[in-house]
């Protein structure tokens, strides 16, 4: 089973941020989860519509200028990182999946995806573009048809996978609070990966397991992988960054 990192490493780090990232890479996670939106002909890794949880700044994200975003502080400590300094700390160390929290213009997003597979080391395995917004995926495969799509979700539907297939999804990405075997069982008879989040406590990691769920988004990949490979695992590992 996969350990995604949460927005990186998000118990430990700021989320979203490069140290969050190094943290996960740190903790040997087997991949990375982001957030994108696009502010001002740039793209940006950040979780939240709204600034003040993040920054103390308030307002949205999407009514500053790029150069505003910039002198931004996440929780008074560390920059917010474009898409481009995402991809470029990583490395093609491990997975990337990128979630698009808005939409993103595809003439900004797809070179960038080409340089992740090129001077930013990823391979196209590595790549999984992921959002609740079906309509974004699908414009976004037509225009880089390469790209592995996570077909976001958070329920489970009466056809279970189908919305995923009728996507042309690489994998399907459910929520911890509905995931059940029925659901694991029939994307897998889809050939579909499962990856569920968001997943922090050990009875789910081993539920999940025992499901033959793919892989789990989480905020501490290292109690993840403490769990997983059976060590001694205390509550107070769980203490969340602020």
């Amino acid at each position: 089973m996969l350990i995604i990192a949460h927005r990186g490493a998000s118990a430990e780090a700021p989320e979203n941020t490069l140290v969050a990232m190094h943290r996960a890479l740190e903790c040997k996670a087997d991949g990375i989860e982001i957030d994108i939106y696009a502010v001002d002909g740039e793209i940006f890794v950040f979780h939240d519509r709204y600034l003040e949880r993040l920054t103390a700044h308030p307002g949205r994200l999407q009514d500053l200028t790029a150069a505003q975003i910039r002198k931004l502080k996440v929780f008074g400590q560390h920059p917010v990182p474009t898409l481009a300094e995402v991809l470029e700390s990583i490395g093609g160390r491990c997975l990337l999946n990128i979630e698009l929290k808005g939409e993103v213009p595809l003439d900004l997003l797809a070179p960038l995806l080409e340089r992740a597979r090129g001077e930013f080391g990823f391979t196209a395995e590595q790549l999984i573009l992921s959002s609740f917004n079906h309509h974004w995926l699908k414009a976004l495969h037509g225009r880089c048809p390469w790209v592995r799509l996570g077909a976001l979700n958070a329920s489970c539907m009466l056809d279970y996978a189908a919305f995923a297939t009728e996507l042309g999804a690489y994998s399907l990405h459910t929520c911890v609070d509905f995931v059940d075997q029925a659901l694991v069982d029939d994307a897998h008879q889809r050939g579909l990966p499962v990856y569920v989040y968001t997943v922090d406590e050990s009875h789910d990691i081993h539920e999940l397991k025992k499901m033959g769920v793919d892989g789990i988004f989480t905020n501490h990949p290292q109690f993840a992988r403490n769990v997983l490979d059976g060590l001694p695992t205390h509550e107070h590992e769980l203490m969340w960054h602020r």
